[in-house]
Order: C-alpha cells, then structure tokens, then sequence
C-alpha cells in the first residue's frame, strides 16, 4: 500500500493555497455586499421618486390615475395620505381616490401611449392605402416571364 503524505504533494504558492480554500467564501462575500449595496441604492433611488412625486401634485396639475383616467388635481394632502386626494374628470365631475391610486403627473405636451400608438397605426395603415394593389385580371394578363401560353 502507498499512502501520499503531505511531502509528496505538490506545494502550492501561498497565494493559490489561500484561494483554493477561502475563494468560495470570498465569492459569498462579494455577492452579499453587492445586493446589500444595490438594494440600498434602489431603496434610495424610490425615494427620491416619491419624493418627486410628491412635490409634483399641486392643484392644477393634471394627473394619471390607476384605473387608466385622467383628471386635474383639486386637493392632496402629501403629509397625510390616508386622507382622499380629490380629482376633477371633467368640469363640475369631482371624485375622491386615494392617494395612492395617482400613479404619476402628465405634462401637456408629452402625447399619451395610447395616442402616439393610434398616430403611428394611422400612418401605417394610409401608407398602405397609398399603394396601388394589382387586381387579379391584372395579373392574368401581365405576361409571364417564359411568355409561354396557358392551359
């Protein structure tokens, strides 16, 4: 029988040795510290959003709400939210959401989805239309290009 000892091994630099015993731990590590980090930022990054948000909703501002409507903001309290923001659909049409059914502001000048995605199926649609179609007695009689006769 042979046994190997630690004298008929072969010897590793130290640097090598340390990684091939500590180098998972290592990985573990850096994974750990890099998503503790990156939800630090994300969580910094909402924030700021919010607080955006937040600073954006004065009366007067037209806003998007959940449920796909637009209206114009009449009364938001920021510092309760428990308390009903108050929207005008339409003149004399008020209605209470809660504040957190106001997705985000819109500016008067950006388009919305829905309208630049009817804009854009419109001038396709009339770019279609804009070319001439070749009937079928057309293309019966457009001569083939063997010029042979029919059957």
């Amino acid at each position: 029988m042979i046994f190997a000892t630690s004298q008929d091994a072969p010897q590793l630099d130290p640097v090598s040795s340390f990684f091939a015993q500590y180098g998972m731990l290592l990985l573990l590590l850096a994974l750990i510290v890099f998503m503790f980090w990156s939800s630090r930022r994300r969580a910094a990054r909402m924030k700021a959003e919010q607080e955006n948000k937040q600073r954006a909703m004065v009366p007067g501002v037209k806003v998007l709400l959940q449920g796909g409507l637009y209206g114009t903001l009449v009364e938001f309290d920021a510092e309760d939210l428990s308390r009903p923001a108050i929207i005008a659909l339409a003149p004399g049409v008020e209605i209470e959401v809660h504040s957190q059914a106001i997705i985000r502001t819109v500016d008067p000048e950006e388009p919305a989805e829905d309208d630049v995605a009817e804009t854009e199926a419109d001038a396709a649609y009339s770019a279609d239309a804009g070319q001439s179609a070749v009937s079928p007695a057309e293309a019966d009689t457009a001569p083939d290009a063997d010029d042979k006769p029919r059957a």
